[in-house]
């Protein structure tokens, strides 16, 4: 009836995203979200489809890490869902705003034996998302999405589920009865105490080698401006984890680049001795219990929104909880004409140990193929700073990550906490749709690349002239050189691939610009080409495979003599 308006929960999910401010949905179609794709059509939401969940999940996720806003990710119930819990972890676990839609068998139906049903999809992303929740009716979509959106956005940001069975989803309601998504506009930035404001400056200004260390809490707080501020007027030099590159522009005379020097700086005897971290938790990209990269004796200075997780692993001097950016704003307040010491000479030092890989990698060309870390730099150096840089793999992506160079912020994806392969063609995509005047390079292993090639289609189908870079030594490298370092030259298990592959022949089947190349002088011209193309390109570059990354090393060396080495974790020591 004219005086009696309906609607559904498809339009209901679609008209909330649209009034929080998204503009493009990743996905992968799925008879159970129907009434969605068509809402989609009718605010002008943008649908990405893809080949595989988990590369639209991942999509998604690079979206948000490049953007600096929600990224959201809609799927089909049962086998779509689980595709892409992966991303959903890899999310949580990052700290990345990012939203899960997924459809599930009709309520009604429950115990019936349904299609892709038969498992609880909210009891098993529990554990792994920040938080996850079923609407029972439609007319709660709205307020329920709301706060779905406010919890991944808001505090220390991370994935949220979101589950409509196929019967809320298409379910006629009156509009009436629909709910308002309210709190779409709360976005709170806490400020730290004055006390701590002068705990903070009070440390820093008494240290003889202080360092800021960057991680995504201040990527995403979106505080680059205001800390190039604080840092140029204290001259404190900035170092940052994977999640943050780019938070000084990579010329910047006080930009160190990954925090993992540090590490180069205490073997050097210049140890920094007061570390203010901005938005970084503690664990693995800060040396986790060892003092690999957070030296034992220096004074701490943690800035992060996680009351709970400030103190983990060691103790904090000055624990603040509060927004990066408004930290960094008070800082830069509270020390307004103050004199600082001059630690010009210190910057010098502490900044120049990110030019130690080129001074210790000599060697371009070697018996096996092509060094991978001056593989990557030539396609490093053809692309330049402005472009964006996708690494997935292991051994590949630190080989590639030392000669980064970005101007800003969301330029730069890596790995994560997660340590997942196969994450790269999705981080790619979400990362081109979010600069499309700009360049994306994926630089992946042969390993990694394996796991989602079919999106090479989403790239063709949708124009993205992503370039793929593949470091091809034909081997799972950081699997084989882990076996090596502790069991002999001569030992392998399940560590090696097929020197007949060609992943360029592949790419060519898709429809990409495709090129082999087996020499180093040869990576830079076949680069410019792969841009010229202006399609997506792949370049499959033929690495040695003997070439061990010196972290590697590092992780399984053993602290003392007879401990128990434990693969990329502490050495058991050994019972005295």
């Amino acid at each position: 009836m004219a005086d009696d308006p309906r609607t559904d929960g498809g339009e209901l999910i679609a008209r909330t995203l649209k009034a929080a401010g998204v503009e493009r949905v990743f996905a992968l179609h799925g008879g159970h979200l129907e009434a969605f794709y068509r809402g989609c059509r009718r605010h002008a939401l943008e649908l990405v489809d893809f080949r595989h969940e988990a590369t639209a999940g991942h999509a998604a996720e690079g979206h948000a890490r490049t953007t600096g806003r929600l990224g959201v990710c809609v799927v089909t119930a049962g086998p779509g869902y689980l595709n892409a819990i992966p991303a959903m972890v890899n999310a949580q676990l990052d700290g990345v705003p990012t939203l899960f839609i997924v459809g599930a068998p009709p309520l009604r139906e429950a115990e019936c034996g349904s299609l892709q049903g038969g498992f609880d999809q909210v009891a098993m992303a529990t554990p792994g998302v920040k938080w996850a929740h079923r609407i029972t009716n439609p007319e709660r979509v709205p307020d329920l999405l709301a706060m779905a959106i406010r919890k991944a956005t808001t505090g220390r940001r991370g994935a949220v589920l979101i589950e409509v069975p196929i019967d809320v989803m298409h379910m006629p309601v009156r509009e009436a009865e629909v709910t308002l998504p309210a709190g779409l506009s709360t976005h709170p930035r806490p400020a730290p105490a004055p006390a701590e404001v002068q705990a903070a400056l009070a440390l820093l200004r008494g240290a003889a080698r202080p360092v800021i260390v960057c991680g995504g809490e201040a990527r995403f707080a979106q505080c680059e401006v205001v800390l190039r501020t604080f840092a140029e007027r204290a001259g404190i030099p900035v170092f940052v984890n994977g999640r943050a590159f780019g938070m000084l522009p990579w010329d910047h005379p006080l930009y160190g680049s990954e925090a993992a020097n540090l590490g180069a700086l205490q073997a050097a005897g210049q140890a920094p001795d007061v570390v203010l971290i901005l938005g970084a938790k503690a664990g693995m990209a800060l040396g986790g219990r060892r003092p690999l990269v957070l030296p034992k004796a220096a004074k701490l200075i943690h800035v992060l929104a996680d009351a709970e997780e400030i103190g983990r692993i060691r103790d904090i001097d000055v624990p603040i909880a509060a927004d990066c950016g408004s930290a960094i704003e008070a800082l830069l307040a509270a020390s307004e004409g103050a004199r600082w010491p001059d630690w010009s000479a210190w910057a010098r030092s502490a900044t120049d140990a990110k030019n130690g890989h080129a001074r210790q990698h000599t060697t371009a060309e070697l018996a096996h193929g092509i060094h991978p870390f001056h593989a990557a730099k030539a396609v490093i150096d053809v692309a330049g700073p402005s472009a964006s840089y996708v690494l997935d793999g292991g051994e590949s992506g630190l080989w590639a990550a030392h000669s980064i160079r970005v101007d800003g912020p969301g330029q730069y994806i890596n790995n994560g906490y997660l340590g997942l392969l196969g994450a790269g063609m999705g981080f790619a995509i979400g990362a081109q749709l979010a600069r499309p005047g700009k360049r994306v390079v994926q630089i992946a292993g042969d390993g990694a690349v394996g796991f989602h090639l079919q999106d090479l289609d989403t790239m063709v189908r949708r124009r993205l002239p992503i370039v793929t870079v593949v470091l091809n030594n034909r081997v799972w490298g950081m699997s084989l050189h882990g076996q090596q370092l502790l069991y002999g030259e001569d030992y392998d298990a399940i560590s090696r691939l097929s020197d007949e592959t060609s992943y360029a022949r592949i790419a060519e089947g898709f429809g990409c610009h495709a090129e082999t190349v087996k020499r180093a002088a040869d990576v830079a011209p076949a680069m410019q080409r792969a841009l010229d193309s202006g399609r997506p390109a792949l370049i499959d570059v033929h690495t040695d495979p003997s070439c061990t990354h010196p972290r590697v090393n590092f992780m399984l060396k053993p602290i003392a003599e007879g401990d128990v080495v434990i693969p990329y974790y502490e050495s058991i020591p050994q019972r005295r």
